[in-house]
C-alpha cells in the first residue's frame, strides 16, 4: 500500500507531504496505481520548485528520495520574511492539488492507496 501523509498550516498552506510503499496493484512497471500517485506528487514537486524559484527570499523546498517507494518534500519558510500572498494562494492550492489527486486514486483503489492530513500548528 502506498500511504501518502498531507501536511498543511493551520491556514491550509501546503508544507509537508510524505509518500512510502508500493501499491500491488500490478507488477513494477505496469501499475498504473502507483504511476497515478507518481505523477501527483512529481507534478507537485515541479510546482512547488517552480514556485520557489520566483520567491527564493520567502521559501525554499527540500525534496528525499532515498529509496524507491519513498519520497519526502517540504517547503521552509523563512521566518524573517512575510510569505507573499500569491506564495501562500499557491501553497493552498497545491496542498488541494495534492489532496485532490492522490485523493482520487485513493477512493478509486482503496486497498492500494491511504491518503492522511496533518495541521502544523505554526
Amino acid at each position: 500500500m502506498i500511504r501518502v501523509m498531507l501536511c498543511c498550516s493551520a491556514s491550509g498552506e501546503f508544507r509537508h507531504c510524505e509518500a512510502s510503499g508500493h501499491a500491488g496493484f500490478a507488477r513494477r512497471g505496469k501499475d498504473i496505481v502507483c504511476s497515478a500517485v507518481t505523477v501527483v506528487l512529481r507534478s507537485a514537486v515541479h510546482l512547488l520548485s517552480h514556485l520557489c524559484d520566483l520567491h527564493k527570499e520567502s521559501v525554499s523546498i527540500i525534496t528525499e528520495a532515498s529509496s524507491r517507494g519513498n519520497l519526502s518534500f517540504r517547503i521552509v519558510v523563512n521566518e524573517k520574511e512575510m510569505i507573499p500572498l500569491e506564495v501562500a494562494i499557491r501553497l493552498m492550492c497545491i496542498a488541494d492539488f495534492i489532496r485532490d489527486g492522490v485523493g482520487s486514486v485513493s477512493k478509486e483503489y482503496p486497498s492500494c492507496v491511504q491518503l492522511s492530513e496533518c495541521t502544523l500548528d505554526f
